[in-house]
């Protein structure tokens, strides 16, 4: 039996052996094939940056740096025998019809600009309402790296400054009146709420932070903010700053929350204080829309207004998709234009202001929500209806109670008011400098309400002795602390009651003031944070939709890489992609910047996340924390570390 089994193990071990040389064999086959693989590779790569720059399925290539911006291209071949018909006049419009004159050298009266109302600038407004008194249902934040805007800007005469663009007469304005807050938030009526340019971020909030920032975006369609981050976050400063400032709500897109934070990561420090923030002199209507639209008929651009278009008609033939209609009320008499592949189509798709319902100082902005018949909501679906790669515009415009906030412009009529601002601002509002330096939250407000000044006057025809203030608030289906009502509910008046509240005026003096000491025009815009709600691939159109020869979106519901809606840059960006693209412009559309590519940025950022605190502090789960150590003795004299000190990162106690 022994022997049987002595006999049994040594036929165990040669066929284990025999097993383990044909394991032998056949790895060593595996890694001489791939060897001969990687030589075979190898031998055919040549180093070149032939290619680099070739343009992609869209017909535009990106690029960085001064060569490629202080180009310019080319003339277009053929484009003299092409037509532009834009459909709206907001900015994106404006912006496409501004490119196809100076980089696609289109002649001005081959532009033909079609707006359902009778003035331009579509989201970007400012008027003076005789009936109501002046309205600005918004502001335009601005920063440094709106790469497009500024490229766009370089070329568009100041209306005020002879010889000066947009641009220089923006870039000193902002040089010699640098923007920064003097007090974030408020609390308890009035009183300043000290965040003191803390975040107050836990090492779990932080960590839910960079989770989302290291998340893919497909990982993140269809995902809310809710879904990604908790309490550590919601119950900190960081999301106060955040939601206020942004208007980002618990339900939007996690996807959104995430390019935002990528875009905007070398602005951190200065997200407390505002002091990332640029802002033009006066309304955005007059300060941006006006030079544009005047640049435009100088060059004799073709603004035809009472031009509702309802629908653009496709022809669908070998894989081109081919506009070749435009359906339109004049008037509100209906009209067509046919079109040939010569005639190009571009179309502002959804609307964060359309339907907007305007109240004024004893009425409140009440009436239908809904998606009109008519309008770029309706408009979008027609289109949509006609073939899958014009977006899904059902996604951002069927759910108005998690879309909609309230705005109302504050404007005073004497004095009365004015300490209280100053209080909390520590500057006098009538100096023509920057005021509050961005919104003022307050902190404890039901509505979440919160208030900007800008330099005053924000009209160039306004009264000096009048102040006009911006307020909204994001809640605006609840009862407020002063008013017991709703938002959505309240007259211009019951607003500024509810703001004079918060401003820390005495109770008995409110109603008074409210009544006569300002006069208040109440918004309420139920699509205005449509394009946060979730989305996933597909949801919003590309610029130019695969197959589409002569036609185009343009706006805040189109999709193009990397950058963040609700800013004037993401406008002015599809704009030049789809100009580009259908056109052929040779000349490099700039990449949304960096920033998030920049160790520097990183590390900066972190720190600044952290309140100072180094990440390095953050202690990782078991053994990894053990590493810390001689990960740093790795880096000890070298250039890695010198960055690490260099931005605060490795502290001297470590």
């Amino acid at each position: 039996m022994s022997d049987k089994k002595g006999f049994m193990g040594l036929a165990a071990l040669a066929a284990a052996g025999a097993g383990a040389a044909m394991l032998m064999k056949k790895t060593r086959e595996i890694n001489e094939e791939e060897n001969l693989h990687v030589k075979e590779t190898t031998a055919n790569y040549r180093n070149t940056e032939r290619g680099k720059h070739d343009k992609n399925s869209k017909g535009i290539y990106y690029s960085n740096g001064n060569y490629e911006a202080f180009a310019r291209p080319e003339k277009p071949e053929g484009v003299d025998d092409k037509h532009a018909y834009i459909i709206g006049s907001g900015l994106a419009s404006l912006a496409a019809a501004c490119f196809l004159v100076r980089d696609a050298q289109m002649p001005g009266d081959h532009i033909h600009i079609l707006e359902a109302m009778d003035i331009a600038g579509g989201a970007c407004d400012g008027i003076f309402d005789p009936s109501r008194g002046y309205i600005m249902r918004g502001g335009r934040e601005m920063e440094n790296h709106f790469e497009c805007l500024w490229d766009l800007f370089r070329s568009i005469p100041s209306l005020e400054k002879p010889g000066a663009s947009v641009l220089d007469e923006f870039y000193w304005l902002n040089k010699h009146d640098p923007n920064y807050s003097l007090c974030r938030a408020t609390v308890n009526r009035g009183q300043d709420a000290h965040t003191d340019g803390k975040f107050n971020l836990s090492q779990k909030g932080c960590m839910e932070i960079m989770k989302l920032f290291m998340t893919k975006d497909e990982d993140l369609y269809d995902k809310t903010i809710e879904d990604v981050f908790d309490d550590e976050v919601f119950d900190s400063t960081f999301w106060l700053y955040w939601r206020t400032m942004f208007a980002f709500e618990n339900w939007h897109s996690a996807l959104e929350m995430k390019l935002y934070f990528q875009r905007f990561i070398h602005h951190i420090a200065g997200l407390p204080d505002f002091s990332a923030l640029k802002f033009t002199k006066y309304n955005q209507y007059e300060s941006l829309i006006l030079p544009m639209k005047k640049y435009l008929e100088d060059a004799g651009v073709d603004f035809q207004f009472n031009t509702e278009v309802t629908n653009v008609i496709f022809n669908f033939k070998d894989g081109k998709k081919i506009a070749t209609a435009i359906e339109c009320k004049v008037k509100d008499v209906e009209q067509g234009i046919l079109l040939t592949e010569n005639d190009y189509v571009f179309v502002t798709n959804g609307s964060c202001t359309e339907g907007t319902i305007y109240g004024d100082q004893n009425h409140a902005p009440n009436g239908d929500a809904e998606v009109r018949t008519s309008g770029v909501w309706s408009l979008w679906k027609n289109i949509a209806a006609q073939d899958p790669s014009f977006g899904h515009p059902e996604k951002f415009c069927s759910d108005i109670s998690r879309t909609n906030w309230e705005s109302a412009t504050v404007t005073t009529l004497d004095d009365r008011i004015i300490p209280y601002i100053t209080n909390i601002c520590q500057r006098d509002p009538r100096t023509g400098k920057v005021v509050t330096g961005g919104i003022v939250s307050c902190q404890d407000s039901k509505w979440l309400l919160s208030w900007t000044i800008n330099r005053q006057g924000q009209f160039r025809e306004q009264d000096p002795k009048k102040v006009c203030v911006w307020v909204y608030g994001l809640f605006t289906d609840v009862p407020g602390d002063y008013i017991k009502k709703p938002m959505k509910d309240c007259t211009g008046k019951e607003i500024t009651a509810e703001w004079l509240y918060h401003l820390g005026v005495p109770v008995e003096q409110i109603d008074d003031m409210a009544e006569n000491s300002a006069v208040c025009v109440p918004t309420m815009m139920p699509y205005i944070t449509a394009f946060f709600m979730p989305r996933t691939k597909g949801d919003r159109p590309d610029v130019i939709p695969d197959g589409c020869v002569n036609f185009a979106f343009l706006g805040q519901f189109a999709e193009t890489p990397r950058d963040t809606v609700f800013t004037t840059e993401y406008s002015v960006r599809t704009a030049m992609e789809a100009v580009y693209g259908l056109f052929g412009v040779d000349r490099g559309v700039p990449e949304v910047w960096g920033s998030v590519y920049d160790i520097r940025e990183l590390l900066d950022s972190s720190v600044k996340l952290m309140d100072g605190k180094s990440p390095l502090e953050i202690q990782l789960p078991g053994p990894l924390n053990a590493l810390k150590k001689p990960l740093l003795n790795v880096v000890k004299g070298t250039v890695v570390e010198k960055v690490l000190r260099d931005h605060d990162v490795l502290k001297d106690y470590m």
